[in-house]
């Protein structure tokens, strides 16, 4: 994946679990628990598909794109072209487009200054002290619109520089340096600057930029070494090492395949087929692999490595774990919000669910559209149709009459890339309407409202695809935390018709504690054909109690793919298996650990390394492993988390409060670490001094509705009034947090303050209408007001 240069600062996913595993012990010092719900009806056993593994793969070396150029000369000199042949390369005066003659850059009080001494390139710029020094410059980092510029930091760590060349024409803003963090100032402290974790290259960017890459990083000495075959994209990163293919073409007919690790031959023998009483072609073959998209997905995708050594031929999921369809990454009906790199996108589409692949509208070798503007989409979309007027609603020829536009929008990411969604969805205005989601139509024309696209729409097309029902709502309901949602994530993860990946999103919003119809559809999710619906079935459970996840998780411990089968291991690390089933959970267990060990340079692994040891009940390796994260990168704020709530479980309250406060003084203005200390002076009792952090967390981080109820029900006993005024805000940011509402209703009573009390009351009732407690609670209020 490449260098991120807007995405916001992100919290890793084990920080949710450290928060809910903090918070667990306010809520029980502070209110009472509610009633326990009915047990979940009994649930069949998930039956997994065992498809048999695959062969072990022909062993081939790899041997460098230049062995190609002798047999398929036009598809390497496409290739010699392409964006993939110019992913990275050495430092040199063919290579290198910045302007590096005594250039400067002047960026948070830092002046930049650019050189160059002979064919060798240097940056001076503040280091990871702060203080001005001299890098030579290694190694080029893409093409198109930007290049970036890698330095070596020592011990084999590359890492990318945040000053970027911009590479477009003069006349369309470029041939200038720029900063990807133009509205911020990054300096050497943030984890955001150049030396930080999130600009390094060998966890971030390598795996995509290179063919073959080993990362070859030693724990114990701290270092990198890093290995390759090829610098840049090569064929061999898309066709698999080429040594048997080689060894075939010199006469060894008799390898399969010709030698390849796969036949990327999906597009072979078949075309579009157009008929007389059809507007879009079909395929003349069923499409009955995805070779080629597996291929294309091990870069063009989101996802976390699991394993080195992926090639063109073996499951992607063996090697890679992809993300699914979750805010911030996606918006509620499947648009990119962050970089999540196309193919999340494009498996939503109709186009996909038709047969179509990459190939079909990229040439591969050089990465160009096969044709230009509306006739490549024309090619299988009968213009006659759909490129007029009458369709697109906007005149010929212009901006609004390309199809893209309408049905591919941009978004803009690192300042200067724009990349065009390949949702490949029509607009949807009347989703941005009601969900506060982007569309093509109010994003073209900015100057008119989201109502008034969507009457727009309504009126051209009455009758149109915009009027079916859109699982965005469903997905919006649920991360807003509706009662009422749950049973919509049921029909949804029924529906066969729908995407994989949509399925597996919504399984992964279902609680399989709230009732039997989530139990037992997720424990048919378990079992679904598609990895995606399963590793979404799986995620569902992570915070089940062990007794579910004893029960129902132990069969993917023997998944076909490695990316299901370790993460099943890690949720069952804390529960007791059968004998018969022990086998399968230490190869699995096994497999997760060495995933963990890939990563041990990064703070997030050792985190997760963290919590895996700690439900094992390895309480003394969990505290080393979160001390090396925090060590590892001192302002991720997770570790601290996890590992004060270990002080906190241990009796250790002042060590936690000793880590917390070292914690603010790297990150003052975190919430989540001044709710964190809060809740450890409460339990020390200094009520005063947790109040100011309470506080300070409620006003850091208001989007989390925990912080406003956890510091209501500190302040209740001594200043109801504020309190109340507390919940009531809380009340307008969260109206679906069923806790921040009860507590309001309850102190309202308990203050004789009976309409304040109606207001919270009304609120729970919208938020469920069969919320038994609160319309008990609202015919007692209704005759007490009366």
């Amino acid at each position: 994946m490449a260098v991120t240069g807007n995405a916001p600062r992100r919290r890793w996913r084990w920080f949710a679990l450290a928060v809910v595993l903090l918070l667990a012990a306010v809520v029980g010092l502070l209110i009472s628990q509610q009633p326990p719900g009915p047990p979940a009806a009994p649930a069949p056993t998930p039956q997994v598909p065992t498809p048999a593994r695959p062969a072990p793969p022909v062993t081939a070396g790899f041997v460098g794109s230049d062995s190609c150029a002798g047999c398929h000369s036009e598809q390497h000199s496409a290739w010699r072209q392409s964006q993939h042949h110019h992913a990275m390369a050495h430092a040199g005066p063919d290579t290198v487009l910045g302007d590096f003659e005594d250039a400067r850059f002047d960026y948070a009080g830092v002046t930049t200054l650019f050189t160059r001494r002979g064919e060798r390139y240097f940056v001076t710029t503040d280091g990871p002290d702060g203080e001005l020094e001299e890098f030579e410059v290694l190694y080029t980092f893409g093409l198109d619109p930007m290049q970036q510029y890698l330095v070596d930091l020592g011990q084999g760590r590359l890492q990318a520089l945040s000053i970027v060349w911009d590479t477009r024409p003069a006349e369309q803003g470029g041939q200038r340096w720029f900063h990807l963090y133009p509205d911020d100032e990054i300096g050497h402290g943030d984890p955001l600057h150049w030396t930080g974790a999130a600009q390094n290259w060998n966890f971030m960017c390598a795996d995509c930029h290179v063919t073959d890459y080993r990362k070859g990083f030693d724990a114990d000495k701290g270092s990198f070494s890093p290995a390759w075959s090829e610098l840049g994209v090569g064929c061999e990163a898309c066709h698999g090492p080429g040594s048997q293919h080689l060894a075939w073409a010199e006469g060894e007919h008799g390898l399969a395949d010709r030698g390849l690790t796969v036949l990327l031959d999906e597009r072979r023998g078949m075309h579009w087929l157009h008929e007389l009483e059809r507007v879009t072609a079909r395929r003349s073959e069923p499409l009955l692999s995805d070779r080629e998209q597996q291929v294309c997905a091990q870069c063009h995708s989101l996802r976390s490595a699991v394993a080195e050594g992926y090639h063109a031929g073996l499951p992607l999921l063996d090697f890679y774990r992809p993300e699914l369809l979750s805010d911030p990454l996606y918006f509620a009906d499947g648009q990119q919000r962050e970089e999540v790199f196309i193919t999340g996108n494009f498996a939503q589409s109709r186009m996909h669910a038709a047969g179509v692949t990459c190939s079909d509208c990229h040439e591969p070798h050089s990465q160009a559209l096969r044709a230009k503007g509306n006739a490549l989409c024309g090619s299988c979309h009968l213009p006659s149709n759909f490129d007029r007027p009458e369709h697109h609603q906007h005149p010929a020829g212009s901006s609004g009459a390309q199809c893209v536009n309408c049905h591919m929008p941009e978004r803009t990411y690192m300042v200067i890339d724009p990349r065009r969604d390949h949702g490949i969805s029509i607009p949807r205005p009347d989703l941005g309407q009601a969900l506060g989601i982007p569309d093509a139509c109010s994003s073209c024309h900015s100057d008119r409202s989201a109502d008034w696209a969507a009457q727009q729409v309504a009126d051209w097309f009455p009758q149109g695809r915009w009027r079916q029902p859109s699982h965005a709502s469903v997905i919006a309901a649920a991360d807003q935390g509706q009662p009422a949602a749950q049973q919509d994530l049921v029909k949804l993860l029924a529906q066969p018709e729908l995407a994989a990946i949509v399925r597996g999103s919504a399984a992964q919003r279902l609680n399989p504690a709230l009732g039997p119809d989530q139990l037992r559809a997720l424990v048919q999710g378990l079992a679904d054909k598609d990895p995606l619906v399963r590793l979404g079935s799986l995620r569902a459970f992570e915070d089940a109690a062990p007794e579910l996840r004893a029960r129902f998780l132990a069969p993917l411990l023997e998944d076909p793919l490695r990316s299901i089968r370790s993460m099943a291991a890690s949720q069952l690390a804390d529960v007791t298996l059968p004998a018969e089933q022990q086998p399968a959970f230490q190869r699995a267990l096994e497999e997760y650990e060495a995933e963990l060990a890939l990563h041990a340079d990064r703070a997030s692994h050792l985190g997760q390394l963290g919590l895996l040891r700690l439900r094992q009940g390895r309480v003394g390796e969990a505290e080393q492993a979160w001390d090396r994260a925090i060590r590892a990168e001192p302002r991720a704020s997770g570790n601290y988390l996890n590992l004060a709530d270990l002080y906190r479980l241990q009796g250790r309250e002042k060590a936690a409060e000793r880590l917390l406060r070292d914690a603010l003084e790297l990150m003052p203005g975190d919430g989540m670490l001044h709710h964190a200390l809060g809740l450890s002076l409460i339990r020390q009792q200094q009520r005063d001094a947790a109040l100011e952090h309470l506080r300070r967390a409620w006003e850091l981080q208001p989007e989390n509705p925990r912080t406003g109820y956890v510091l209501a029900v500190a302040l209740e006993p001594s200043a109801p009034q504020q309190a109340l005024e507390i919940l009531r805000s809380g009340m307008d940011l969260h109206p679906q947090d069923r806790d921040l509402l009860w507590a309001g209703a309850s102190f309202a009573i308990r203050h004789g303050q009976l309409e304040l009390a109606t207001e919270f009351v009304d609120a729970l009732l919208r938020r469920d209408p069969g919320d038994r407690e609160a319309r008990q609670l609202h015919e007692q209020l209704g005759q007490a007001v009366r």
